[in-house]
């Protein structure tokens, strides 16, 4: 299925599965179907009617260890589907059984959708379903992901849609993925009607990273390098120098660019400013502030400069990117 299906015609009602596997997450199921439902209630129509299977007929427990009872079992007839999502744990801790494989393979090329949530990724790489496709899933899973299944373009956002391939890091990020398709679909207006119901401040977009804890970012890279970067974030409205963050750290300049191109493949000014202009955008599209003041506030002299910048690294303005 190609991208024009997934914005399809707006009063067209969407069949969608979730397949339940033994210790999937709650909170990543429910931010995707709540979404769902509530489209339809504020709509007043049936947009998605949604099905949930299980590989038995037993109850499936989650891993908060609550156990919902699926509509089918895995193999039922079931019609024609428009999406189907699994919901599994990460990492996925057993053998996934033959039959699961091979329904998931029978949906390849038939217009559907097909997508993972948190451990769901994993799920559709084992079964070949990712390949040549951007992907993404938790961060904790990035380097054992990226080491099994290379053939895939794995991305740190929250979530991606990839022409007939949608997958999600879990939790509340499913949410803004189907916000998302909520919007391609029904109009971006009754995608910000069910964010708004359920008080979320805004949807956030998929090109927007998942939040990795800093020591994880570098992994074994060594304490001056951490304090580098740490120095850099706590410094974002003033910014030092490189030379000034070597002081601070005891090392001369050049044994930090080469911490920075060994671990980070890139310059510390370089990084720095990629820093800075995360934050820009991050304020542009979550506060109400001036263009100008957000340009001071992230170390830039003046707005020509930080517009510059800005335009230079994603593409657009400031302002282009706060009417988008």
């Amino acid at each position: 299925m190609s991208s024009s299906t997934l914005m399809s015609s707006a009063g067209e009602r969407r069949r969608v599965a979730f397949v339940l596997l033994p210790g999937f997450s709650l909170l990543a199921h429910a931010s995707a179907i709540e979404p769902l439902h509530m489209a339809n209630q504020l709509s007043g129509q049936m947009l998605y009617q949604t099905v949930t299977l299980s590989l038995t007929d037993e109850p499936v427990r989650s891993g908060a260890q609550l156990s919902l009872l699926a509509q089918h079992v895995l193999g039922a007839p079931l019609g024609p589907l428009d999406m189907l999502l699994v919901c599994a744990p990460t990492p996925l801790p057993y053998a996934l059984p033959a039959k699961l494989n091979e329904w998931l393979r029978s949906h390849q090329g038939r217009g559907v959708a097909i997508g993972g949530l948190a451990g769901g990724t994993e799920v559709l790489a084992r079964c070949g379903l990712l390949e040549g496709y951007r992907a993404t899933l938790p961060w904790q899973r990035f380097d054992a992901f990226a080491q099994a299944y290379p053939q895939v373009t794995l991305s740190q956002q929250l979530f991606e849609i990839d022409r007939d391939r949608i997958t999600c890091a879990g939790g509340t990020a499913a949410m803004d993925m189907m916000l998302t398709l909520i919007g391609k679909h029904h109009g971006q207006r009754l995608a910000e009607q069910v964010s708004e119901q359920f008080v979320c401040d805004r949807i956030r977009l998929a090109d927007e990273r998942q939040h990795v804890p800093l020591r994880n970012r570098l992994g074994h890279a060594p304490q001056s390098l951490v304090d580098a970067v740490t120095l850099m974030e706590a410094n974002i409205e003033e910014p030092l120098s490189t030379l000034e963050l070597a002081e601070h750290l005891g090392i001369s300049r050049r044994q930090l660019e080469r911490l920075f191109k060994k671990y980070l493949q890139a310059v510390p000014s370089r990084y720095y400013l990629d820093l800075r202009l995360q934050d820009a955008r991050k304020q542009l599209r979550e506060s109400d502030r001036p263009v100008g003041d957000i340009a001071l506030m992230t170390g830039f002299s003046s707005g020509a400069h930080f517009s510059t910048a800005y335009r230079n690294h994603f593409g657009i303005t400031p302002r282009e990117e706060r009417l988008g």
